[in-house]
This record gives C-alpha cells, structure tokens and sequence, in this order.
C-alpha cells in the first residue's frame, strides 16, 4: 500500500527543450559535439520522449544528424556495433 502512494505522489519532472531554453534558431550540423549529446552508444538518434527537445527543433536534430553522417563527421553506426 505505500508503494503505491509513493508512485502516485512521485511527480514527473518537465523537460524543457534545451535549445529553446538558449534561444537557438537554426541547428548546425558541423557541431560534432552538441549533435554527440543526442545519440546513444550504438549512433541512434535519441527519440524526443526521453531527450525533451520540442517537436520543431527535434526535426532540426535529425536533419543535422543525418546530415554530418552523409559528410562522415559522425559515424552510421558505433565502432563497437559492428
């Protein structure tokens, strides 16, 4: 029984989009490190459920991801994936 007000009191923290947060307009995909913050281990984009980016600027990250990776300034796939 207290286990379970224990999750019903648990309150869920909002994630605010960071780039809205530092009045970003435009995403560079030359920007190896910020773009690095938003994959996971293996080179998957992290999905924005978890990440807390807003719909516009998550469409901008993926754009700049899969573009830097056309230009091979990030890796398809992790070094230890394949």
């Amino acid at each position: 029984m207290v286990e379970s007000e224990e999750k019903v009191l648990r309150l869920r923290k909002k994630k605010i989009c960071r780039f809205c947060e530092a009045g970003e307009i435009y995403i560079d995909y030359k920007d190896e490190k910020k773009l690095g913050k938003f994959l996971t281990e293996q080179g998957k984009i992290i999905p924005r459920r978890v990440s807390g980016n807003c719909a516009m600027h998550q469409r901008q990250l993926t754009r700049a991801i899969k573009r830097a990776r056309h230009l091979a300034l990030l890796p398809f796939v992790a070094e230890a994936v394949k």
